[in-house]
């Protein structure tokens, strides 16, 4: 046996020694080594071999002819693990959490207070201890020093919040405010009924939180009145700014979408609801109230802190369903009720998580029939004059808008209301107002409220899909806001502001339905915002398009050369609007001196000879023009006739073109459909902005139905201006040309500009 596990030996040679015969019995004989007896001895190994490289040829046939199908599946397989995982809670086998590892394991209280700390206790903390009958917590981070410690209040460390048990501590950051969602779940644990959201730098006015909100909702405690609401007569009208309530409408609050600043006008009405369901509950601030950065640095004067005042006889004010208004996490109370409305998302910058967080708790809040009510001054915040971040608030200023349309339109088919919580949470995350780690922390934050023994309300029918009743005479409340002096924007408010802000609703109410396309050359980050300050007030939107896009301040990309191309798009965007005006960011529009022009007409800059001209196209140095030319005929023996006649009768002779600089123009809505035509005939030729705008323009009409609101305009060159004030006038429709390529001419403008809308200086 051992003989046949070795390799079978050589044949020996003939000279060599022939070896002793050996015994019969012992070995077997000599095998025949012919090729017929070696294939089949070794059939089985053949037949494997064989087998195996088929194997693989087969494979590698497949391969290369499936190479498709292969990347189909790929990809799918790629798409599916990029996908946001929908988490799967079995509700019905949470553990309960009990507190075992703090020293407060048997306190209990129904009032608790909860701020966040990241400095030695502040005076307005101490203050906050002496309210009565409420429960300060202190929730630390990791900027929090380590011997930090107020007497009366419940201190929780980094250390002690990873020991409470809570799910939700797995994906919070260590240096931030939103570690206030650990304090949150441990005053629920702790018998909480009523929540104050705080921060360390607010004093309670008269000390006393009982005298400005409703602390009880039913019982003799509760106040049985009814309380004013915004009127749900206009179903478009999706958010609003209390601070007009409440006397400052030159103020907006942090989250506010920018395009809302310039709605000023007070309430022609309000309607009332009973109270009893206004489970959220946010407070006024005087002195610093809670702004953006955007108004921050453009309203303040030098150092100063502000000091901004509201009325403090004002009456409460409840949102409807259907609307909005932005909350904050420094003065608001949360009643039981809306305990599940308190958590402060991750993924999102800190200044924007407790916005975010309130537009999301109050479209979820309307499933439970609760609602928002706005109070009168309730604490006074002091300015420490230290820089606001805007970077912090790119994601709010572009997305907020959108969120509130997202959220407004939202509907839910689930039966219990952690359900439609995590349905909406998800939801959010795949249209990217945050990202799957708050879908997450929201699956972990349920469970956890869930855990230390909450309760979740149950579920109330929407009144949103139902026809709206009609608002009677008899139903209409009035009131009328105080218009508190604004010292703190440079100019004190005198009674002409009446006439100013009368002006302002004249213009919205005339180009409230008309967008403005502005086409920026220059650095949009330093412009973009402004603009939009600028004009936002006044046009029903503005799209801004530039070289190069922005995501973060919603700018699109396009290419002046070609710009016309681009407009389509727009203009089916916005089907309900009356007109589109385009404009070029070196180009100032005198809004005011457009109200008497006709919103059906085209304007166009035909009236100024340094703007629209006709120039031959033989003679040198003239291929351009040209080329330019050949391109026009071509698309003009292609148009249909009742443009081609009305062309001919209005174009230069056969050798000339018409060029227009285009850097403002009108078309309104009945036209609309003729410029996208006449764009679809360009196809991809490339004509050039200057020669497509003319050339559309006299095809559409002739120039003699032009409206001439344009031909005040002035019109110079780049030396000629120089952004000089003797330059500019007020009493003109236009200025070309205007450079603006940062917040120092951005300041400038505005301060020239004010001569015809003096409103514009509460912008510097």
């Amino acid at each position: 046996m051992l003989v046949q596990d070795r390799s079978t030996p050589r044949p020996p040679k003939s000279h060599l020694r022939t070896p002793p015969s050996l015994p019969t019995d012992r070995f077997s004989q000599p095998k025949n080594l012919d090729f017929s007896t070696w294939v089949s001895e070794n059939f089985c190994k053949i037949v494997a071999i064989t087998l195996l490289v088929a194997t693989v040829a087969a494979l590698f046939f497949l391969r290369n002819v499936g190479d498709t199908a292969a990347l189909i599946c790929f990809e799918s397989r790629s798409r599916e693990l990029e996908k946001i995982t929908y988490p799967q809670i079995n509700w019905n086998s949470i553990p309960s959490i009990i507190d075992k590892s703090s020293p407060y394991a048997s306190f209990r209280s129904e009032r608790w207070i909860v701020a966040s700390v990241s400095s030695y206790p502040t005076d307005s903390l101490r203050n906050l201890l002496k309210i009565k009958g409420w429960q300060v917590l202190a929730v630390g981070n990791s900027k929090t020093p380590s011997d930090w410690n107020l007497k009366g209040a419940i201190f929780l460390s980094l250390e002690q919040q990873a020991n409470l048990g809570f799910r939700i501590v797995d994906h919070l950051p260590y240096d931030s405010y939103v570690r206030k969602s650990v304090g949150y779940l441990f005053a629920i644990q702790h018998g909480a009924k009523k929540i104050f959201d705080a921060d360390d730098r607010g004093n309670v006015i008269d000390g006393e939180l009982g005298k400005h909100f409703d602390l009880e909702l039913v019982g003799e405690g509760a106040r049985q009145q009814t309380i004013l609401q915004y009127s749900h007569e206009n179903p478009n009208r999706t958010v609003v700014n209390p601070y007009i309530h409440f006397g400052q409408r030159s103020v907006w609050p942090r989250g506010l979408p920018l395009e809302n600043v310039g709605e000023v006008g007070h309430e022609e009405f309000y309607t009332e609801i009973y109270g009893g369901k206004q489970f959220i509950q946010q407070g006024i601030s005087n002195g610093l109230p809670d702004v953006d950065s955007v108004f921050y640095f453009t309203r303040k004067s030098g150092l100063e802190a502000f000091d901004i005042r509201f009325d403090e006889h004002a009456p409460k004010v409840a949102l409807p369903q259907g609307m909005m208004v932005p909350l904050n996490s420094f003065n608001t109370i949360f009643h039981s009720s809306a305990f599940w409305a308190m958590m402060l998302p991750v993924s999102v910058s800190t200044m924007a998580s407790d916005v975010l967080r309130g537009y999301w708790g109050q479209r979820l809040l309307w499933e439970i029939g609760g609602f928002v009510v706005v109070y009168p001054p309730t604490v006074h915040r002091y300015d420490r004059i230290e820089a606001y971040p805007f970077s912090e608030e790119k994601d709010l200023h572009v997305n907020v808008g959108r969120l509130i349309k997202f959220l407004v339109s939202w509907r839910s088919v689930k039966h219990r209301l952690f359900e439609k919580i995590l349905e909406l949470s998800y939801l959010m995350a795949e249209e990217g107002f945050w990202t799957e780690k708050d879908l997450k922390f929201t699956a972990d934050w349920l469970q956890d409220l869930l855990a230390v023994g909450y309760q979740q309300p149950r579920l109330m029918s929407l009144e949103l899909d139902r026809p709206r009743p009609t608002i009677g005479h008899g139903d209409r409340k009035e009131f009328i806001p105080q218009k508190l002096p604004s010292v703190h924007l440079g100019v004190e408010e005198i009674g002409t502001v009446n006439y100013e802000i009368g002006n302002l609703i004249q213009w919205r109410k005339n180009y409230g339905n008309v967008v403005l396309i502005m086409f920026c050359s220059g650095s949009v980050e330093r412009t973009a915002l402004e603009w939009r300050l600028l004009y936002g007030r006044i046009f029903k939107a503005v799209v801004i398009l530039s070289e190069q896009s922005n995501a973060d301040l919603a700018v699109e990309q396009g290419q002046l050369e070609q710009v016309y191309k681009y407009l389509p798009k727009i203009f089916n965007r916005f089907t309900s609007a009356e007109g589109f005006l385009f404009l070029q960011d070196n180009t100032i529009l005198n809004y005011w001196n457009l109200l008497q022009a006709d919103k059906t007409k085209l304007w166009i800059t035909d009236k100024i000879s340094k703007s629209w001209t006709t120039v031959s196209t033989n003679g040198d140095n003239s291929e351009w023009f040209s080329k330019q030319a050949d391109m026009v005929k071509k698309v003009v023996s292609t148009m249909p006739v009742h443009f081609q006649v009305s062309y001919k009768e209005s174009s230069p002779e056969e050798q000339s073109l018409t060029i227009c600089s285009s850097e403002v123009f009108y078309v309104p809505r009945r036209f609309v459909g003729d410029f996208v035509e006449l764009v679809s005939l360009v196809d991809n030729l490339e004509i050039h902005h200057k020669v497509a705008i003319p050339m559309f323009f006299i095809a559409m009409d002739s120039p003699r139905n032009f409206d001439s609101v344009l031909s005040t305009m002035i019109y110079g060159t780049e030396a000629s201006s120089s952004n000089s004030s003797s330059f500019y006038s007020a009493q003109v429709a236009a200025v070309h040309p205007w450079a603006v390529s940062g917040e120092p001419d951005f300041i400038k403008l505005i301060r020239i500009m004010a001569t015809g809308d003096p409103l514009l200086m509460e912008l510097v």
